[in-house]
């Protein structure tokens, strides 16, 4: 076994292996910024693992991004191709959300991370406006290899049994510098700069002051020391309007310099020019004209605590996001994600009103003994999150001291210094309380207050929106668990094991069903089947169409007829969908089986040997189409140790892949599986579908083996 440091040694070793993959492809194809996603096994969210050349506040509504949302490397990575976006009016319209919180100058470009049967995660890259309208050949090649490295050495470390895993945040790169300078030089640039007359100041991407010169800190009238380490417009009240954050923002996301002037308290005006590279910002100072809009009416005061840009663009995300949400679930994940990054709370706890007592249905950064100690409290507790929701007042507290004070018999448990407790309330009704928690006092000015408070009213009408559509999604999956098989027949002599995986969109209820049907001790009838849709209607066909087949079949009609006999069934209904349907009739005694389809995808044989056939048999049209469809049975030998699988499309259709070599894959990976356990096999074959691309429809999956009779169990 490996020692516990060489483990963390060898994954910090991958790390910076990952690292040097994306500063080559910034550096190699010139771009401004980058990002690498990874998609943790068995998990249906990109989660950033690193950044390069931006921010990660500007970026931190992206930090989680769901493989089904609508975001550029999200795209890229379900349809397994590179996206390319050449404008900032394409950007808009084709993602709007990016278009409103990062409404600057760039161009963009994702790709995915994907091996031969693995997709790992995906890459994005920033171009300033002056970069061609195309990426060129040499670049794509550039992102393609780029990709492939990083699919190879992830890869390699999972191999390892060192898997790299996503952190709590993500990574920066740290911005390249040129070479170090002679001491005499640096000393001599800085006395350079001490002699001028104009103001001159560094920002580091995140806004930091990093450098400013003596006239710099004349002109802003503060100490340098006092605004070191800070974001200028964080400690200056006067820099209160969030346009003056935004041209930072600008600067850094377009890449382009840019200027904006301010009224300094002494009532001069100050115009400050930005010029940004790979690693900060330099900013000139001087002193300027009264600005002729000035000049007509007297600026409003600044406020007692501004709201930033960045926290309104945040919002403007979070808006969005909530929006898309449809379940509590997706709510409560959508919340969790954006807000933790976005807003700066270290911790949260999600709280909603379950007969009279407040449950916890998610949290971030606390762990679950903790949140067991305070889920299902009931609303008459004298704790803040109670006192919150029934008085439908926010409570903030800076410090332990401030909330031990209302609340005398208040226990420390977590590490945290400074709460907010939110009521989440939607159309006058009490829905939950919303508890963000952060590692040092915070003073909570008024700007701040408001933004939390909206942020809740945000959160509050989605959960109610959710709530509509939990109880739909429960009734639509009574139905379908209702019209699926609750067991299969067993027959001696055969072995059968069957997998049902829903969508992930929609009501996550669709026309996907399989059934097994004994008709003699020797004989059975498998079905497999999709109807068009992913909805209540959809369920209900599916349940009309396995009754018309199950009549049929045991009425002792070949394949063929069930089809035809169905089909007509089908017409008659008229219900303006259509479905494909394979049916495979069993005969034990002579290992044979007849096969008829209805334009279904085709099945599966993997021989006892080993090498497993895609069966091509005549297809017939669709179920639905036309009343007078015929459908034709072909015969095939079934011997003992034989595996024959029946699936959906499900298993083998997503975005961008062809779904003839998706078929290929899918029987090579049956031939070198481990056949002996059916149930292990059909888990094998499920975890392939989800790893090699994201699945964005039903999943119905039979397994069928026919055994020698002398040697099986009776069923």
């Amino acid at each position: 076994m490996q020692h516990p440091a060489a483990a963390r040694t060898a994954v910090g070793a991958a790390a910076e292996l990952l690292d040097a993959v994306l500063a080559d492809v910034v550096r190699d194809t010139g771009a401004s910024a980058g990002f690498v996603y990874l998609l943790p096994p068995g998990e249906r969210v990109l989660r950033m693992v690193l950044v390069s050349g931006v921010s990660r506040r500007i970026v931190a509504p992206w930090a989680r991004i769901p493989c089904d949302a609508e975001v550029p490397v999200a795209d890229a990575v379900r349809q397994r191709r590179l996206v390319w976006l050449g404008s900032q009016e394409e950007i808009a319209r084709r993602y709007p959300q990016i278009g409103a919180v990062l409404p600057y100058d760039f161009m963009l470009a994702a790709a995915p991370i994907t091996g031969a049967d693995t997709v790992w995660g995906g890459i994005g890259l920033l171009w300033p406006v002056w970069h061609p309208p195309q990426l060129s050949t040499d670049q794509q090649e550039t992102i393609t290899a780029c990709c492939r490295r990083a699919a190879a050495l992830l890869q390699q470390a999972t191999n390892s049994g060192r898997p790299l895993r996503p952190a709590d945040e993500p990574r920066l790169l740290p911005a390249p510098h040129p070479p170090k300078a002679d001491p005499a030089q640096a000393m001599a640039a800085l006395d350079f700069a001490e002699r001028l007359s104009i103001g001159c100041c560094a920002l580091d991407l995140d806004g930091k002051l990093t450098f400013l010169n003596a006239a710099g800190a004349e002109l802003l009238g503060a100490d340098a020391a006092h605004l070191m380490g800070n974001r200028p417009w964080e400690v200056l009240p006067w820099l209160y309007d969030p346009i003056f954050e935004d041209r930072y923002r600008a600067a850094v996301i377009a890449r382009q310099p840019i200027s904006f002037t301010a009224q300094h308290p002494s009532g001069t005006w100050l115009f400050f020019q930005l010029y940004p590279d790979g690693s900060g910002i330099s900013v000139h100072i001087t002193h300027a004209e009264k600005p002729v809009a000035a000049e007509a009416s007297n600026p409003a005061p600044p406020p007692a605590e501004p709201v930033g840009a960045t926290a309104l663009y945040h919002l403007t995300h979070i808006a969005a996001a909530l929006g898309e949400a449809v379940g509590a679930h997706d709510v409560v994940e959508q919340a969790a994600d954006q807000i933790v990054p976005a807003f700066g709370p270290t911790a949260l706890a999600l709280m909603t009103v379950e007969e009279g007592r407040l449950r916890i249905i998610g949290y971030r950064g606390y762990g679950p003994d903790l949140m067991a100690r305070f889920d299902a409290a009931p609303l008459t507790a004298d704790t803040p999150a109670a006192a919150a929701l029934t008085t439908g007042v926010p409570s903030f507290y800076s410090t332990f001291a401030d909330l031990k004070r209302v609340y005398p018999t208040a226990v420390h448990l977590d590490d945290k210094s400074s709460w907010a407790f939110l009521p989440l309330i939607a159309s006058g009704r009490p829905i939950g309380t919303l508890v963000l928690a952060y590692d040092r006092p915070r003073p909570y000015p008024p700007a701040e207050r408001a933004i939390l408070t909206s942020l809740a009213g945000l959160i509050a009408q989605a959960l109610g929106r959710a709530s509509l559509y939990d109880a739909k999604h429960e009734l639509a999956h009574t139905l379908q668990t209702g019209l699926l098989p609750r067991t299969l027949p067993r027959l001696a002599g055969l072995e059968v094991t069957a997998r049902y995986r829903p969508a992930r969109n929609g009501m996550d209820i669709g026309g996907d069903f399989y059934d097994l049907i004994r008709c003699t001790p020797t004989t059975a009838v498998a079905v497999i089947g999709d109807v068009q849709g992913h909805n209540t209607t959809a369920a209900a066909l599916m349940g009309q169409v396995r009754t018309a087949v199950h009549a049929h079949a045991t009425a002792g009609a070949t394949p063929g007829d069930i089809l035809a006999r169905t089909n007509r069934l089908l017409a008659d209904l008229d219900p303006g969908l259509f479905a494909s349907c394979l049916i495979a009739h069993l005969d034990l005694t002579h290992h044979r089986a007849q096969l008829a389809t209805a334009g279904h995808p085709p099945a599966l044989l993997r021989h006892p040997a080993g090498p497993t056939d895609t069966l091509r048999i005549p297809p017939g049209l669709l179920l639905g189409i036309t009343p007078d469809a015929e459908y034709q049975t072909t015969d095939i030998a079934l011997p003992p140790g034989a595996v024959l699988a029946l699936y959906t499309d499900g298993l083998v259709e997503s975005p961008g892949t062809d779904i003839d070599d998706a078929t290929t894959a899918l029987a090579a990976h049956l031939t070198s599986a481990e056949p002996q356990n059916l149930d292990a096999l059909a888990e094998t074959l499920i975890h392939h579908a989800e790893q090699s691309a994201p699945r964005n429809d039903d999943i119905a999956l039979l397994l069928i083996r026919p055994r020698n009779r002398s040697t099986a169990k009776p069923g």
